[in-house]
């Protein structure tokens, strides 16, 4: 017996297994040649010389078509973070604005006026005269902020960098850093805040050297589509010679805001920086005025109101400007810059700024809440 079942042979796993590798090993082979069969297949089949079987070729709905389109349509293409932000765009002139201003500017002839006003999320706008080249004073500042944040963005400057005091660069006028020894140093996040904070013209011209001189920072201008801004001659230009317009303060301000200039970090170190403005009487105060007045400072009673301003003032006696990003209760947002020039010292410069402020006011009333679902 035991002989017996020694002799018999266990049919094992030898053949199924080899019986298994067969089929793997065929199964990748198809696939080879037919991945290969594909690639070879593709362009004539784009060119529509060779139609697909049926079952290889996809269900395309009407939608998918208008996709197709688009190269990019290939890719996972998400929203832009930047489509909820608004945009620099005109679309609907608000004309009783505009008139109004003409009317107010219309009082006293004498002055020249460059006003500008846009509304980000709905492209609602006034105007008058707003492309007119004028002489910038300190308001030529804010573009400056914004070339210097994109060179931080570009890693060619960082934030805390230190910027060296040069018998070229100091200025007078304005702020505190020319007092300082030549040779001391400032990091960048103070030149930058000083030359908004308290206007500082040494820590402008600090940031003009450092960005390439003159004539590199209005390629740079020309590149962001401010065709009246320039710089031509180091601050405080009393003369006039550096000249901006309302829409390209505007502008300035609005690249920023929609995200259409700098990163997010970038824009957040632009409004942190134009937050520090302690000059609040022109645009702030005649916000404030059309909207019924204050109770203290502009800035305090604004924010009490539910609005908020972020704004730079420019003043060198025969030209006044003041520019800024308005938010408002609802959360919506606007531009707005006034630029005029007049005798020297004349304060119906810096009245007619803030009457035509104030005009705005009406127009940039939050919308009401909308009920609450329940």
């Amino acid at each position: 017996m035991g002989s017996s079942r020694s002799s018999q042979q266990s049919p094992g796993w030898g053949r199924p297994l080899r019986l298994l590798v067969r089929l793997v090993l065929m199964g990748v082979g198809l696939g080879v040649i037919t991945g290969s069969a594909l690639k070879l297949a593709g362009p004539a089949v784009q060119r529509g010389e060779l139609n697909l079987p049926s079952w290889l070729t996809p269900k395309i709905t009407p939608a998918d078509k208008d996709e197709q389109l688009d190269p990019a349509a290939a890719v996972i293409n998400p929203p832009s973070s930047t489509d909820t932000l608004g945009r620099f765009e005109t679309k609907q002139e608000l004309s009783a604005l505009s008139q109004r201003w003409k009317a107010l500017a219309a009082q006293d002839p004498d002055l020249e006026v460059s006003a500008f006003m846009l509304a980000l999320d709905d492209g609602r706008y006034a105007q008058l005269n707003p492309d007119t080249a004028l002489p910038a004073a300190s308001a030529i500042k804010t573009p400056i902020l914004l070339v210097a944040l994109e060179e931080i963005d570009a890693g060619r400057l960082s934030w805390n960098e230190p910027l060296t005091l040069s018998k070229t660069v100091v200025g007078g006028g304005a702020g505190w850093m020319a007092s300082k020894p030549l040779g001391t140093r400032f990091p960048t996040y103070e030149v930058a805040t000083e030359m908004i904070r308290v206007s500082d013209n040494t820590a402008t011209n600090l940031l003009i050297e450092r960005v390439g001189g003159q004539v590199d920072l209005n390629a740079r201008f020309n590149s962001l589509g401010l065709s009246a801004t320039k710089v031509n001659n180091w601050l405080p230009d009393l003369k006039g010679t550096n000249t901006t317009s309302a829409r390209d303060l505007a502008r300035a301000i609005a690249l920023v805001d929609t995200g259409e200039a700098l990163s997010i970090r970038g824009r957040d170190l632009f409004r942190e920086v134009m937050g520090t403005s302690v000059t609040n009487r022109l645009l702030p105060g005649g916000l404030l005025k059309g909207l019924g007045g204050s109770q203290g400072k502009p800035d305090d009673s604004l924010m009490i109101k539910g609005y908020r301003v972020f704004n730079k003032t420019g003043d060198i006696g025969i030209a006044y400007a003041d520019a800024g990003l308005i938010e408002l209760p609802d959360g919506r947002r606007a531009v707005a810059a006034f630029v005029v020039k007049g005798p020297f010292n004349d304060p119906r410069s810096t009245e007619l700024i803030r009457n035509m402020a104030a005009a705005m006011a009406p127009v940039l009333k939050p919308k009401p809440a909308p009920p609450r679902q329940r």
